[in-house]
């Protein structure tokens, strides 16, 4: 037998390209002919808040004294065009997640949650519960190619609309609900045969670019009396033309959605390869808002990867009004908690890892349809739970605000931050750390 060509006491090397998920899957694919769907966003290494840092009050800024100076941390959403605006306490609102996805009981509690944060919610596709509505003193309803669910009277009942065109884990792509999610009362809100796999158009059947889309807005409007504030919600893909075209078409809040953010399924290979980093589309969206004298006129919401208060921060010191939070929303419900772990290692996953939402199995009650599982959510204490998240995000946030001086966390500035690689100073077009350099410029 030859002896190995290996100096001895080494262990083998993997491959860096052919790595052990990457053979996995290969072998998955060559024993299924299937392509792999998962929840979640993106799980690859990505340029993100964390390459970002602010610069602190020193001797050429006066910073804010602790708690005793204040700090503001409220906003208003959708004005510019007449509308009854939202007013929320904090720039923190919960993303669009569907009844089918989520539980009723998880609907409920983000609704609760946010209700005593002060914040609003957002429906997602398949249309409004009643106890979303009625826990929620905010709510944003969500309209989308599918349509479903979608009546006029629920658009009048709704504080907000929001029209999504794409989200960020999968732009261009439609949404998907797996039939063991399809209960009776899911296919009855949607209009479908239970238990069988729904498919979401990936575009609206009634329009095909902005001029249509205008008219689509004033379609709303019309239906709402002019009362309700029209948010758009595109994925981060062309930024700046998206955001141009969407503020032109009357949109009051442009909501844009990086390639972290989550979703409750779709293509393994759409998640991981397609959108951009929500790092890189913030400033062309703000750059395309300051083109058209809209920026605080037209507000921007960014969302994908939100976690703490310095990513709030981040956020809205490179120009947004708010952020959105969908997968750390459903982490303070209690979602991926090691508490359930023997039931995670028992679907051949663990807590942190799971992201099989669509399979409707999930030990924690919140992405399942199935009774005894979603019985497992107190939709009371889980939105405690997600109160206390919010609060600390806002707190963190203002925290920071005040180091820099500032006596609002609007008031952050990309002139506050410095970024640590050169990657992350290009995208978020401020200078690396310790130069005046800014790549690109």
């Amino acid at each position: 037998m030859t002896a190995p060509h290996r100096p001895t006491g080494l262990p083998p090397r993997e491959s860096a390209t052919f790595d052990r998920y990457t053979l996995a899957e290969i072998r998955r694919a060559a024993d299924t002919g299937i392509y792999d769907i998962r929840g979640y966003g993106a799980k690859r290494a990505l340029p993100h808040f964390d390459d970002l840092l602010f610069l602190g009050a020193s001797i050429s800024r006066y910073p804010l004294e602790g708690y005793r100076e204040r700090c503001g941390t409220d906003v208003v959403l959708g004005g510019h065009h007449g509308a009854k605006p939202l007013h929320l306490k904090i720039p923190i609102t919960i993303a669009g997640m569907s009844f089918g996805s989520l539980s009723a009981q998880a609907k409920e509690a983000l609704g609760r949650g946010a209700t005593i944060a002060g914040t609003s919610t957002t429906t997602g596709d398949g249309g409004m519960t009643q106890e979303e509505r009625q826990s929620s003193q905010t709510l944003v309803y969500q309209y989308l190619p599918s349509r479903y669910g979608m009546n006029p009277d629920d658009l009048r009942a709704a504080d907000a609309i929001e029209i999504v065109v794409g989200q960020g884990a999968k732009p261009g792509g439609g949404g998907m609900l797996l039939g063991q999610k399809i209960t009776e009362r899911v296919a009855g809100m949607r209009t479908l045969p239970p238990g069988i796999d729904q498919r979401s158009a990936s575009r609206h059947p009634d329009w095909t670019g902005p001029d249509d889309l205008e008219i689509k807005i004033l379609e709303l409007r019309e239906i709402t009396d002019w009362q309700k504030p029209i948010f758009l919600k595109v994925g981060a893909s062309r930024p700046y033309y998206d955001t141009a075209l969407a503020a032109k078409s009357g949109a009051d809040v442009i909501v844009l959605d990086g390639m972290q953010g989550g979703t409750a399924a779709t293509q393994t290979v759409f998640i991981e390869n397609v959108g951009l980093p929500i790092l890189a589309a913030i400033r062309p969206a703000v750059q395309a808002l300051q083109d058209l004298g809209l920026h605080r006129k037209v507000q921007l919401i960014v969302s994908g990867g939100i976690r703490n208060g310095a990513d709030v921060a981040k956020a809205l010191a490179l120009g947004a009004d708010a952020v959105s939070i969908g997968t750390a929303a459903l982490t303070a419900l209690g979602d991926n908690d090691p508490a359930h772990n023997a039931d995670y290692e028992a679907l051949g996953t663990r807590a942190g890892a799971y992201d099989s939402w669509h399979e409707g199995l999930d030990p924690a009650g919140i992405t399942t349809q199935n009774p005894e599982l979603a019985a497992r959510l107190d939709p009371v204490r889980a939105g405690r739970r997600l109160a206390n998240y919010l609060a600390v995000l806002t707190l963190e946030a203002q925290t920071i605000a005040r180091a820099c001086g500032k006596s609002h966390v609007h008031n952050l500035e990309p002139e506050d931050l410095v970024a640590l690689t050169v990657e992350a100073a290009a995208m978020a077009r401020i200078p690396l750390a310790g130069t005046n350099w800014v790549p690109g410029q």
